[in-house]
């Protein structure tokens, strides 16, 4: 099996494992709210079909915030490349727009992102420390080896424990950001609802009942 159509099979479920602290929860609705007051984007805000007034602002919001620095924007669109190459099919996980999707979802939900610039600061550090390099400078057979070491939990060490949750993390949120953006939705090849045409029963049912049509 490909490792594109096993990662077909991924979901957000890992989302709903991490604990979130109610208290911090509300302090960061807080903090949302006064943004908020503080913005103009209400009175700007387009609201897209589908979408409550409340949900378009906070979106809007959201988009207005940067998290990652252009380094760790640059190591997500490397990594996620790794796991989600270009192909004759499609095109690649940072063409489908994943990094883009991985920074909103951070701002989304900040649980998230103690474990991302954790994950990819370790990821720079391993790199230093075996090639005098960051993960991006590597050359494509430097950047394997050490991906190879974690994306198999069974088989890596104890000391690469950091990294190997840290790859199965960016691992689920690449596989959710490709396969639910246009470019991974073609690739599925799923078409969605269409209008069809419906002709009447078949005839040769019809003659099977001994009925017709007036």
């Amino acid at each position: 099996m490909k490792r594109r159509d096993t990662l077909k099979a991924l979901t957000l479920s890992s989302f709903g494992i991490a604990a979130v602290n109610p208290q911090e929860l509300l302090a960061e609705q807080r903090e949302l709210e006064l943004a908020l007051a503080e913005s103009n984007v209400e009175d700007t805000i387009e609201i897209p079909g589908g979408r409550t007034k409340e949900e378009a602002i906070h979106d809007a919001q959201l988009m207005k915030m940067t998290f990652f620095t252009p380094a760790e924007m640059a190591t997500l669109a490397v990594l996620s490349d790794i796991i989600i190459p270009a192909d004759e099919k499609s095109g690649s996980a940072s063409q489908s727009g994943v990094p883009d999707f991985i920074e909103f979802m951070v701002k989304d939900q900040p649980n998230w992102q103690t474990p991302f610039r954790g994950g990819l600061s370790w990821l720079d550090l391993e790199s230093r420390k075996r090639f005098d390099k960051v993960f991006t400078s590597l050359s494509k057979e430097q950047q394997l080896k050490i991906v190879d070491d974690i994306a198999y939990p069974q088989k890596a060490k104890p000391e690469m424990s950091q990294g190997v949750a840290f790859f199965n993390i960016m691992r689920n949120f690449t596989a959710t950001g490709f396969y639910t953006s246009e470019i991974g939705i073609k690739d599925l090849g799923y078409m969605g609802n269409r209008p069809n045409q419906w002709d009447g029963v078949p005839e040769k049912v019809l003659k099977q009942y001994g009925l017709s049509y007036s």
